[in-house]
Formats: C-alpha cells, sequence, structure tokens
C-alpha cells in the first residue's frame, strides 16, 4: 500500500482498534489514532512508565494536565507487590492506582532476565530468585498472561526473552524460536477480550532473525506488535537497523511499540521508521539526578551558573515548572536535596517528551516531518551516525 496515501486502517480486539489516519508525504511516518476501553490515544506517543502502579513523583493528574495517554506498569513487580488479588479485589489497575487513562503492562519478561542472579531458562518458563527476599519464584507465558488479565490494562504483552547484546547467532536464533512458542501459548491462555495482546519481536542485530521473528508472529496475529531487544548496550545506529529489520515485516494496519526508548533523538528516528509507541524511564531518572531536556539542549541544574539565574528553566516550554520556578530556585532546591525538586524536574522532562511527540504529530499531519527532523537534529547538534542526545 502506498506510504504516501491517506489510510483509514483499523485492527479490531472487541474494545481495541488502530486507526491509522495521515501518512507523511515526506517521509512515510504514520499518525495514527489507538482506540481503547479508556479513551483515544494520538500516535506516535511516550508512554511515561509507572513501574509500581504510579509515574515517579507525579500524580495522575499532573499526567493529566501534561496531556499523558497511555502510562505502563509491570507486571514483575506488581506480582510481588501488592500482589494480583489485592489490585483484582480493588476492581483492576485502573481503579487502585486512580488513573483514568489507557493502561498497558508489560510481561514481566524483562525484569526476569535483568534482576535475577540466577536464572534457569527451560522451554516451560523461567525459574528465578525474588530480587526482593531471595525466594524461588517460576514465570511461565500463561502466568504472565493470567497476571496481566487480572490487572486489567487495555494493553498488555507476550512473555518473551529478552537476549543480551551482543550474543551468538545460535543463541538468539534458539531464543527466537522459544519467545515465538511462548507468544502462541500466551494467546491461547489469553481470557480478557478486553485488553489488546501485542506480540514482540526479538533477534538483535541480525536481520534473518528479526524477519523469521517477525513473520512468525504476524502468522499468529496478534493486534499490534513491539520491538523488544533494543537499548540494551548496542550502538544508536545499530538500533535503528533493527527497528527497520522488524518494521518491514510487519504489517502496515497494526500499532508498532519500540520497547524501552526515550531520548529524543532515538524517538524521531524511530518515527521516522514506522514506530507508533515509545516508553522509557528516561525523563524521571535523569530528573532525579538533576539533568534536563530543555528548547536549548540538555542542562544540569547542579551547575553553579544558575545559581543567581531566575529565569524559567525553559522559556519555550509550558509546563508547571517553566510556569512558576526559576533556576535558581530548583538549583537551590536539588543543592538542598529537597524531594519537592525532584517532582518538579520530572515533570518538566516527561511534558517536553510528551511536546515533542504533539509536534511530531503534527509535523506528520502537515507533512513536513522530514523538515522537522531536519530543523530538531541541527539545533540539538545530532546525527544518525554520532548521536550525544540523551
Amino acid at each position: 500500500m502506498a506510504k504516501n496515501m491517506l489510510l483509514f486502517l483499523s485492527v479490531i480486539t472487541m474494545t481495541f482498534s488502530f486507526e491509522i489516519k495521515h501518512i507523511c508525504k515526506q517521509t512515510g511516518a504514520r499518525y495514527g489514532v489507538l482506540h481503547t476501553e479508556h479513551g483515544d490515544v494520538e500516535t506516535p506517543i511516550f508512554m511515561p512508565v509507572g513501574t509500581l502502579a504510579s509515574v515517579k513523583y507525579l500524580s495522575p493528574e499532573d499526567l493529566y494536565a501534561m496531556g499523558s495517554g497511555i502510562v505502563l506498569a509491570n507486571t514483575y513487580h506488581l506480582w510481588l507487590r501488592p500482589g494480583p488479588d489485592v489490585i483484582k479485589q480493588a476492581g483492576g489497575l485502573h481503579r487502585f492506582m486512580n488513573y483514568k487513562r489507557p493502561l498497558l503492562t508489560d510481561s514481566g519478561g524483562f525484569q526476569v532476565f535483568s534482576l535475577a542472579e540466577r536464572r534457569k531458562i527451560t522451554e516451560e518458563g523461567v525459574t528465578f530468585k525474588n530480587h526482593l527476599d531471595g525466594s524461588k519464584l517460576f514465570m511461565s507465558p500463561e502466568k504472565s498472561i493470567e497476571l496481566q488479565n487480572a490487572f486489567g490494562a487495555d494493553i498488555i504483552m507476550s512473555f518473551d526473552e529478552c537476549p543480551p547484546y551482543p550474543c551468538s547467532y545460535e543463541y538468539m536464533k534458539e531464543s527466537v524460536e522459544r519467545t515465538t512458542r511462548w507468544a502462541e501459548r500466551g494467546k491461547k491462555a489469553h481470557q480478557n477480550p478486553k485488553q489488546a495482546l501485542f506480540g514482540i519481536v526479538q533477534g538483535g542485530a541480525y536481520e534473518d532473525l528479526r524477519k523469521l521473528s517477525a513473520e512468525a508472529l504476524v502468522k499468529i496475529d496478534f493486534p499490534g506488535y513491539a520491538i523488544g531487544g533494543t537499548s540494551v548496550g548496542e550502538t544508536k545506529e545499530t538500533m535503528y537497523k533493527m527497528i527497520e529489520y522488524s518494521t518491514k515485516y510487519l504489517p502496515e494496519d497494526k500499532p508498532r511499540y519500540l520497547m524501552g526508548v526515550g531520548s529524543y533523538d532515538a524517538i524521531i528516528e524511530g518515527v521516522l521508521r514506522g514506530i507508533d509507541m515509545f516508553d522509557c524511564v528516561l525523563p524521571t531518572r535523569i530528573a532525579r539526578h538533576g539533568a534536563l531536556m530543555t528548547s536549548t539542549g540538555r542542562i544540569n541544574i547542579r551547575d553553579k551558573k544558575y545559581e543567581f539565574d531566575f529565569s524559567p528553566l525553559d522559556a519555550e516550554c509550558n509546563c508547571y515548572t517553566c510556569q512558576n520556578y526559576s533556576r535558581a530556585y530548583l538549583r537551590h532546591l536539588y543543592k538542598c536535596e529537597e524531594g519537592f525538586v525532584k517532582r518538579l524536574l520530572s515533570i518538566h522532562n516527561i511534558n517536553f517528551l510528551l511536546n515533542l511527540t504533539k509536534e511530531i504529530r503534527q509535523a506528520i499531519c502537515e507533512d513536513r516531518f522530514g523538515d522537522f527532523k531536519e530543523a530538531f537534529f541541527h539545533k540539538y547538534g545530532l546525527n544518525v551516525t554520532n548521536p550525544r542526545g540523551f
């Protein structure tokens, strides 16, 4: 299907659908809308991460004010605390955390592999140690889906393995084939038709394995697809190739989600390669260390040069922090280790990425996304082969 044509395509699973409303004539980038039981979300979109059913230091009202759509929660962590029984009795994750817009839960797979010191991977699933108390746990595709069904998020993820980078071709091929079988088992176990279950493409930096993974998942037929195994130590140039290796084999009419990526240059490059959804802990993580994304580039509020700077953090920003507090005040709070500063800086960084994706959507709809990217990269001194963004 020609990329410069206006498309109204839809993939439906009961209460979930995805509509592509415009394709940029200049670049082929997509503007669309995700329709969910808890509201519509325009894409491309950045999704703030609320690991423990809370975006660190922010309230749902803060997120609404910034125009946040989907928020992520972490299946692994919620399984351990407070547990599925508590969330189910509360009426589901939306009511438990008082977030009235769409939610997405990951499968728990990444944490199984990143947090456990000892683990054993078998065809049935993964045995590993609870990082809180050292007790033995077992996660299978069926268990992951059972937990996510109980939580009730609008979008849920297949249980997969996220192999390290780099790893051998032989290991990656074995992992991809097992992840595909796990995805099929997870789909069979899925019991909540109000939730959209996404498949996750793996394959590392091997193009033929990305193709193998994507085509196998398309045959299983999911309402959306994620690209996993990126932002795990590879260069950004390699990551962009991973995206290209994956998206070329995915249906054009279904949403594409790049997992764990949230730097502004990578978001722009991802959109250029057909990605609709992004998430990352980056904006709140760097905020806790005083690092900020601004219209003039990266700044660190700890720097002494801001001691007598009574200008807004970012003169071009419309967030609560920039409208009410000066750089000098924010530096003072940071130097005094006041908790309030983590909230203020987190608000700004998340707002920055939400505004960025809003500007991206507008540029796509006006068929000028290529010009937008060129101007943005020039302003920030970025390029594909030697990126120095966040």
